[in-house]
């Protein structure tokens, strides 16, 4: 979250009577996150988060908002868009394809224990189930393509070393991406970006799941891997967590029992999400956009994480 386009009181208080979600009584912009203007708003009907979009075009953005709505409607804690008088739940604000959303209770857990990374575990299980029958589709737009294209953009403000690990693993992640057993691997809309601050929990209690906006039909074993090197990693030197590792896969797999493919391709793919990430926040830190609520994520971190599993699994390679 950050604030690119300030949007003025009266024309989020305009926007609320329309959505006949009551008198707005405050808008506060949100600090933290790089793509999307965000403000959290209250009114005399609750509490609600303001979305401007700042990169994803209005014919993109029904693929996530329409995801969260279907998700919603299936018991999966989420931010469910509000529509207007029309029923329509992509807005515009200030020219701004635009969404409003009602803000989860709780708390992010930066400091997670196994109960939390075993709710989220089970949670992300109930929710690949809930979207089989999503009807849109949509690529992940953050994938394996769009590496394609990024790496050349960040090489060269890379050390050698680096450079060196980045192309390196950008060609296993090919070469893996046109197996038989990366064909075979179980798919469907994932949210692709379920860090600890994407999650809220009251105590050990999950209370949702948000900012779906990196969503897309992607492997569901990448969405798992994304959550566990974030979830189940030591924030410090990217080393993997055992215990956290058991509590989160256990708890999936007690919803969803794993495909073959799927156990065969979990070391690689725990790489893929730490390159997915190294690759965008390089991205992030040396090409950034101005906004004035805006730090960018240390790319360096997901270099750890990726160094950690790459030491984890040697050089196989994945056929």
């Amino acid at each position: 979250m950050a604030v690119f386009t300030e949007v003025p009181f009266e024309t989020a208080a305009q926007l609320f009577s329309e959505l006949q979600l009551g008198t707005l009584s405050s808008l506060k912009g949100c600090e933290g996150g790089i793509e999307n203007t965000n403000y959290f708003a209250s009114s005399d009907q609750g509490d609600y988060v303001l979305t401007l979009f700042e990169r994803l075009s209005a014919q993109q953005l029904p693929f996530y908002l329409h995801l969260m709505k279907h998700l919603a409607q299936r018991g999966i804690p989420v931010p469910d868009p509000q529509a207007d008088k029309a029923g329509d739940i992509l807005l515009s604000v200030l020219g701004k394809p635009a969404a409003v959303v009602n803000k989860l209770q709780g708390k992010s857990q930066l400091q997670p224990g196994a109960a939390h990374c075993a709710a989220v575990g089970e949670m992300l299980a109930r929710m690949h189930i809930a979207g089989r029958d999503y009807a849109r589709a949509q690529p992940n737009l953050r994938g394996l393509p769009w590496w394609n294209d990024t790496v050349p953009v960040v090489l060269p403000f890379l050390t050698p070393a680096q450079a060196v690990l980045i192309q390196g693993e950008l060609a296993l992640q090919n070469h893996i991406a046109a197996s038989s057993a990366y064909a075979a691997l179980p798919r469907g809309a994932v949210h692709a970006d379920l860090f600890r601050d994407n999650v809220m929990f009251d105590g050990d209690r999950l209370t949702g799941f948000f900012d779906f906006y990196f969503a897309g039909v992607d492997t569901w074993l990448f969405d798992i891997a994304v959550c566990m090197n974030d979830w189940c990693i030591d924030p410090a030197t990217g080393a993997r967590d055992a215990q956290r590792e058991a509590a989160l896969l256990q708890a999936y797999e007690a919803v969803r029992p794993w495909a073959k493919a799927e156990r065969q391709l979990l070391p690689a793919l725990l790489r893929a999400a730490a390159l997915r990430f190294w690759i965008s926040r390089l991205w992030d830190y040396h090409l950034p956009r101005d906004a004035s609520m805006l730090t960018a994520h240390d790319p360096s971190h997901f270099e750890r994480v990726l160094r950690q599993r790459v030491t984890q699994t040697g050089a196989a390679a994945w056929t």
